[in-house]
């Protein structure tokens, strides 16, 4: 790609990101990215945060454009990287969300039989290989962590990688919780290398640490919070029970495409085996759901009708949250008073009043941050932090939450 015809976008959280070459520029052309731009960062966060509207082609873009500022910065300090090694890292960046289904991790494993995104990625960035001549080879073996230089993996996928950094001042910035800011930037500026491994100057100590408690504070606050919760499983219980329905014989309208998803569960093998499988769900997006929904909102099965509105009129299930399991005889008593005001049956009842356990790690004791001292030694950040209690004890925090109609206790 020529200077004349260099690609420029202009991001609202980085601001002017510049396209590198023609193949990363064919990449982000290519159908199955264009998908993105219709498949939502964070689900159905809007219904809290009216802003969250962003999508996974935003989050895609903008972390290629620090991939680039990291690799810049790395090289900057003496490290060797070739034209070959920064594109395909760049490539791996790029595309490492491309295997998000509709509403990203709202129904993963759902639409599919227990396929994470992850896998449905290495398959499409197979496939594209394939279309692109074997020049994304290097950026598949960077991905899988099977290239010899290991940070180039670490900065895509560890606890402080350019993912991070990029969906946490997007998010920060989307939904307007201005406590999830982080210096991406700053951070970045303190990536070293030892033995071809990630390291991060003692001088961000501080900047690390922001880092963890943003990130924390985003999980309670945002991708944790209890009124997304309680959507999200409405959701996951609406696609359950149109399933279910169309299994028994049930006749559901929805796009074609959606149609094939809902009437059998394809595993991996039919994604790596049948090209039109995988190109379907390339296809798949959240409209296709939303479309769905309000089809069914209007004529279909009570419970899955009923389940429609309450999604599309934010008439939520009332969720509870605690440190502790919810004790069975306050279950039993919500699930008598929703068989008695609904009419449902004890199998029925599972759609309507459910109890999640949520978990929420600080710091991966197994993937630690490594800083780099004034005398070169290497230290976990764990033993070098000011503020963080970092130990084990205090490291994980979980949750018990209980959802169910608001009507039934009043």
């Amino acid at each position: 790609m020529s200077n004349k015809t260099k690609k420029i976008i202009n991001d609202p959280v980085h601001g002017f990101i510049s396209i590198p070459n023609e193949l990363i520029y064919k990449v982000i052309e290519h159908p199955y990215f264009q998908r993105l731009r219709r498949i939502s960062q964070l689900g159905l966060t809007y219904l809290v945060y009216p802003g969250a509207h962003h999508t996974r082609f935003h989050h895609a873009i903008g972390s290629m454009h620090l991939m680039h500022i990291a690799i810049k910065t790395i090289q900057n300090k003496g490290f060797k990287i070739s034209n070959e090694e920064k594109d395909a890292v760049l490539l791996a960046i790029l595309l490492h969300d491309i295997g998000h289904g509709p509403f990203s991790h709202a129904l993963e494993k759902t639409l599919v039989n227990n396929l994470s995104h992850e896998k449905i990625s290495k398959i499409i960035m197979n496939k594209l290989n394939i279309e692109f001549k074997g020049r994304l080879s290097l950026a598949i073996d960077i991905f899988n962590n099977n290239y010899k230089r290991k940070f180039f993996f670490q900065l895509i996928s560890s606890q402080i990688d350019i993912d991070r950094l990029d969906y946490l001042q997007r998010d920060s910035y989307f939904t307007g919780v201005t406590e999830g800011r982080i210096n991406s930037y700053r951070i970045i500026d303190m990536l070293d290398l030892n033995k071809d491994k990630l390291v991060m100057d003692h001088k961000a100590a501080y900047s690390i640490e922001k880092f963890l408690l943003a990130r924390q504070f985003m999980y309670w606050q945002v991708y944790l919070h209890k009124t997304v919760i309680s959507a999200e499983f409405t959701l996951l219980n609406i696609l359950n029970r149109a399933k279910e329905l169309i299994k028994n014989g049930y006749k559901l309208k929805s796009s074609s495409t959606l149609d094939k998803f809902l009437k059998k569960d394809f595993d991996i093998l039919d994604f790596e085996k049948n090209d039109k499988i995988l190109n379907l769900f390339c296809t798949l997006d959240d409209y296709d759901i939303f479309n769905a929904i309000k089809e069914w909102s209007l004529k279909s099965e009570k419970i899955l009708s009923y389940l429609c509105r309450m999604l599309i009129n934010r008439n939520l299930l009332k969720i509870e949250i605690q440190n502790d399991k919810f004790k069975s005889e306050y279950i039993n008593l919500i699930e008598n008073r929703l068989i008695k005001k609904h009419k449902l049956s004890k199998y029925e009842l599972k759609y309507f009043i459910f109890q999640k356990k949520i978990v929420n790690e600080i710091y991966d004791n197994d993937n630690p941050i490594l800083l780099k001292l004034k005398n070169n030694t290497i230290v976990d950040f764990k033993t070098e932090n000011r503020y963080l209690n970092l130990s084990k004890q205090y490291n994980l925090s979980s949750k018990y939450f209980l959802c169910y109609p608001s009507d039934i206790l009043e």
